[in-house]
């Protein structure tokens, strides 16, 4: 099939289509391949630029829905656990994994509340089970002895510590990864995806956009509209109501809690069911999250922690590890928004709890004829698309066929065996980091780079630092497939260097190289 661009700005951009998507975070870019691989013609547009807002600043993780069903939205939880499956094993097994959790039986958990932990994963199981998923994609549960514990986990307090209890969920690459790799597939199946385009009006049959790298203005005929902007879902259609929830996320260096092979759940005190996540990654970090913090106000371009969050995250943390974490262990920090209906209900106007808030999705039609999705979560995006999309065609009474997303592979999918052997045959951790972070597209990427570059493979798969795995490749890649228009695009979207400041300050060199790399090919 032909690679076909993302492009930055207005150029190229078609003077009508069936369908104009607004927003290019996972539910916008699901939407545009949604809608692209039901043969329609679609134009899908941001005002910035791919995973731009709360889509990067997930946990990474692919959820099961566990925490749903001991709320007991059983119909969420079976959802997502459904989700999971499809991504893990169908569509996305280059971009997921399998992620051991466990949740320590420290002094503080009681043997009831161990043995409630336990039911509870065994419940998550149970989804799993009902969803289809393989026991070889994950294991079932059990329970850990104090040795096998420290084994997996040997930063953990040892005082008192009567082993763990284990189960298994879904792990993403990377969240922005996943999201351009959506918007590649999108592209590829027809869809004209365009970064940096921004909607300054729409109506259900017209939009005007704006292109935020020249000024220049264009006008785009449509049958219907799809706005899937997220917490900025307001700006398009007035009358959408949301109650944003900032989550936060720590960064910290691998060494800071040495040897974890496991994420573990550290319980909040005084809550039965929440705990903050402490999340190993693939490149050696370790992600601690997340709160859920009602926010008010205008929503920004980008949320901020609060010293109050990163605190309470680094307290919380501590009680549970042998070494007291400090706000010096802390290398980024990062918040999301999460675009929650307010429905007026629990956690609606008159409370100041979010984390009640439903996660369930929901897809408003203005009278105007724009669609609008909103609510749901990044685990569930491919579902959300499709009942958008489905609104819109019913809507706007197109001739569309049926949605295919769920058994349709994104770009560089692969069975899991041949992904393995791929990196088993990777002769530089060069290579193998493209095979983690493209799958069968790897060897495209190099291709594709080495013919616009003239570049060895040797400087193109090199570190781009000694402390920073990014390749060359992948930033080239990003300018002259994905739609990355600036150094801001290649650190903190295409590669995700600038969750760290210190190393984004040292990549910005190599970004800087890549971009006048490609733009001299794309001459």
């Amino acid at each position: 099939m032909t690679q076909r661009r993302i492009t930055p700005g207005l150029t190229g951009v078609p003077e009508s289509v069936d369908v104009v998507v607004v927003g290019l975070g996972v539910t916008g870019a699901g939407v545009a391949l949604d809608a692209a691989s039901r043969g329609l013609s679609v134009l899908a547009v941001d005002a910035f630029d791919l995973a731009w807002g709360t889509s990067r600043f997930s946990s990474k993780l692919v959820h099961g829905g566990l925490r749903y069903l001991a709320s007991g939205h059983v119909g969420i939880a079976h959802e997502s656990a459904v989700e999971r499956g499809i991504l893990m094993e169908t569509t996305a097994p280059h971009l997921t994994r399998p992620l051991p959790t466990i949740v320590p039986l420290a002094p503080g958990v009681s043997r009831p509340m161990g043995a409630l932990t336990r039911a509870g994963l065994l419940g998550g199981d149970l989804l799993r089970r009902a969803a289809g998923t393989s026991a070889d994609t994950l294991p079932k549960p059990r329970r850990l002895t104090a040795a096998e514990t420290r084994r997996v986990a040997p930063a953990l307090r040892h005082d008192g510590l009567r082993g763990a209890v284990l189960g298994w969920d879904g792990q993403l690459e990377d969240d922005a990864r996943l999201v351009t790799t959506i918007a590649r597939t999108a592209a590829d199946r027809g869809a004209a995806v365009h970064t940096h385009a921004r909607v300054v009006a729409a109506t259900g049959t017209e939009v005007t956009l704006r292109d935020e790298l020249t000024g220049a203005t264009a006008t785009v005929r449509t049958r219907t509209v799809i706005n899937a902007a997220g917490v900025w879902a307001g700006d398009v259609v007035d009358d959408i109501r949301l109650r944003p929830s900032r989550g936060t996320h720590l960064v910290l260096r691998g060494e800071t809690l040495p040897g974890l092979n496991v994420a573990v759940f550290a319980p909040i005190p005084g809550e039965r069911n929440r705990y903050v996540l402490v999340l190993p990654q693939p490149d050696g970090q370790i992600y601690v999250g997340l709160t859920d913090e009602p926010t008010d106000g205008p929503v920004p371009d980008v949320a901020e922690p609060t010293e109050v969050e990163i605190g309470f995250l680094l307290d919380v943390v501590s009680a549970s590890f042998s070494r007291p974490l400090r706000r010096s262990d802390v290398v980024g920090a990062y918040a999301g928004l999460r675009p929650l209906l307010d429905t007026g209900g629990p956690g609606g106007p008159d409370s100041a709890e979010t984390a009640d808030l439903s996660r369930k999705h929901a897809v408003l039609t203005s009278p105007a004829g724009v669609v609008t999705i909103v609510g749901g979560k990044l685990t569930t995006y491919r579902r959300m698309a499709e009942d958008a999309v489905d609104a819109a065609v019913a809507h706007a009474g197109l001739s569309a066929g049926r949605c295919v997303t769920a058994t349709l592979p994104l770009a560089g999918a692969a069975p899991r065996p041949e992904l393995a052997e791929l990196v088993e045959r990777a002769e530089t951790p060069g290579h193998a980091r493209l095979v983690r972070r493209f799958g069968a597209d790897a060897g495209l990427v190099l291709d594709s780079v080495r013919a616009v570059t003239g570049l060895a493979d040797d400087e193109l798969l090199a570190p781009i630092d000694t402390s920073i795995p990014v390749t060359l490749a992948e930033l080239v890649f990003g300018v002259t497939h994905e739609g990355a228009a600036d150094v801001a695009d290649l650190l903190d979207r295409r590669t995700r260097v600038g969750l760290v400041p210190a190393d984004r300050a040292r990549a910005v060199p190599a970004a800087e190289r890549a971009l006048e790399l490609a733009r001299a090919a794309l001459l």
